[in-house]
């Protein structure tokens, strides 16, 4: 049976892409927004949402973190890291002569990430921003007449009937984005278009009342057992101005004794603990996966 999958669209985002890769036998539902799409899977619409929550080069989607944490609180079931890759591409009546557009549309992140092209081959050339890479390219779809170009991913171009005229224009070879799946049930992964990068587990920390060294003992807790953490971030609790919460990554299952017991020597601090979940990590090839 279909699971219906919630993702940040339109269709032909790298959301989309991620999705597509890992989710390729389901249904999927394109929405709007991050929320849009948490609250898919909290009323039932939906079994599982994908969703952004870091760029390498961008940081963190805090929009993700805030209302998971603060209005829906599902749990974490998986994540998916994915490479950026960006391409510029023209409708085909415009390939053979594409130096001669005269504007060229994307999502702002994507025209900033391909700054040092944008400057060699098309300087002066002006870009104007869209809602998303997946928008720039239907508006070039759908304005055949016109020069224009967009910087977009290879499912945009499959998606819309675009000609890509330069592979991978962007600056940094190394920008990948992680995405998490999130849902109120297990999930199982059906395509390993992707390769298995690890288990995590992620906690929300809120420090008893401040004081000095407050923060070292919470790490000291995870030194001690070993416990490596890949990230660690800080998030205002909306409550005034200086309350925060952590929420810190882990490279290593919930195990019935090396988490549980970290979880329990941070309580005797005074500390409150939530688990936001303990899931898979997939990491999808360089290659996005776009079947033909």
């Amino acid at each position: 049976m279909k699971r219906k999958i919630a993702f940040l669209g339109p269709k032909a985002t790298f959301t989309d892409l991620a999705v597509s890769a890992m989710f390729s036998e389901d249904e999927k539902l394109p929405m709007l927004t991050i929320p849009e799409c948490l609250d898919a899977v909290y009323e039932g619409i939906a079994e599982i949402a994908v969703v952004p929550l870091e760029n390498a080069l961008e940081g963190s989607v805090n929009i993700t973190l805030d209302y998971l944490i603060h209005e829906v609180g599902l749990p974490i079931q998986g994540e998916i890291n994915a490479p950026i890759r960006q391409h510029l591409m023209v409708h085909p009546n415009h390939a053979e002569n594409w130096k001669e557009v005269e504007m060229i549309f994307s999502h702002s992140h994507a025209i900033a990430q391909c700054h040092k092209f944008l400057h060699k081959e098309l300087k002066g050339i002006p870009c104007e921003n869209l809602t998303s890479t997946a928008a720039a390219a239907k508006l070039v779809k759908d304005s055949p007449k016109r020069k224009i170009a967009a910087i977009a991913n290879e499912l945009a171009a499959k998606e819309y009937g675009l000609t890509i005229v330069k592979e991978d224009i962007h600056d940094y070879h190394h920008n990948h984005t992680r995405f998490i799946v999130v849902s109120k049930h297990k999930v199982t992964f059906q395509n390993y278009a992707a390769q298995e990068h690890g288990v995590k587990t992620t906690l929300m920390i809120i420090l008893p009342d401040d004081h000095a060294g407050a923060l070292h003992q919470v790490l000291s807790a995870f030194s001690w057992r070993r416990l490596n953490l890949s990230k660690i971030e800080s998030r205002p609790m909306k409550t005034g101005l200086g309350n925060y919460f952590f929420i810190i990554d882990i490279e290593h299952e919930l195990d019935d004794v090396l988490i549980p017991g970290a979880i329990q020597e941070l309580e005797a601090l005074g500390c409150k603990v939530s688990v936001l979940g303990s899931y898979r990590s997939f990491l999808i090839g360089n290659k996005a996966i776009v079947k033909k």
